[in-house]
């Protein structure tokens, strides 16, 4: 007569496995805030400031929503700046398995921001589109402020590291290698739905242990069958 408490014990290991095979299939990603030394140019002359500076992705629709955060003002005005007077862009350097540039823009100031005293800026976001395999970094590029019919660049100066590191697959398995990426959305030009790795490891390996739950619980089944006595 076959041990159920085997048995059982089998099927549970097999759980276990497979449970830990998509634990391990998480999404990598790998995001720091880092202190950017922005040297400006302004109509009056030219500053400089620090500011950390935070980037996270987050997957939307054909690619991934990049958001850039400022967590101090870089710039001023000597005069006060009306409600909606002040429009931000910047741009964020690629490098790893992808090159170029991402545009990131935002809205313009919710409130007047006073004469001399620092521009915060609002949270700036673009859509990034993996052409190449592997990880692709994103670093901190020049900050364009636009108020009152003059342009303010702010372009870092210390030579900053990456702010936010993702590992994606590009539609239609590209190779991992040095791409292209420029404009507003650096979106695909084909239009379609990226792959992305981890994700697809996450479902190929979730799959993969159900497969071995039903083959152990089949093969349990069978096992009870086989070893029952045949009825006269």
């Amino acid at each position: 007569m076959p041990s159920y408490p085997k048995r059982t014990a089998v099927l549970a290991s097999a759980a276990a496995l497979a449970g830990s095979a998509v634990l391990l299939a998480a999404p990598a990603a790998h995001a720091t805030v880092v202190d950017v030394d922005y040297a400006c140019k302004t109509p009056i002359g030219n500053k400089s400031a620090v500011s950390p500076i935070d980037i996270k992705g987050v997957r939307s629709g054909s690619g991934y929503k990049i958001t850039m955060s400022w967590q101090k003002g870089v710039s001023s005005s000597p005069v006060e700046l009306g409600k909606g007077a002040m429009s931000p862009s910047a741009t964020v350097k690629l490098g790893g398995a992808d090159s170029g540039t991402l545009n990131v823009t935002g809205s313009p100031n919710q409130a007047a921001i006073p004469a001399n005293t620092p521009i915060k800026i609002n949270d700036l976001s673009g859509t990034y589109t993996p052409k190449k395999t592997g990880k692709v970094t994103f670093t901190a590029g020049v900050l364009t402020i636009k108020a009152l019919g003059t342009t303010t660049t702010c372009t870092p100066g210390n030579n900053p590291g990456p702010s936010l590191t993702l590992d994606v697959t590009a539609a239609g398995g590209g190779t991992t290698g040095s791409g292209s990426s420029s404009g507003g959305t650096g979106a695909d030009s084909a239009g379609t739905l990226p792959k992305t790795g981890p994700e697809d490891s996450f479902v190929a390996l979730g799959t993969l242990g159900g497969t071995v739950l039903l083959a152990g619980a089949a093969g349990a089944l069978w096992l009870t069958r086989r070893n029952q006595p045949v009825r006269r």
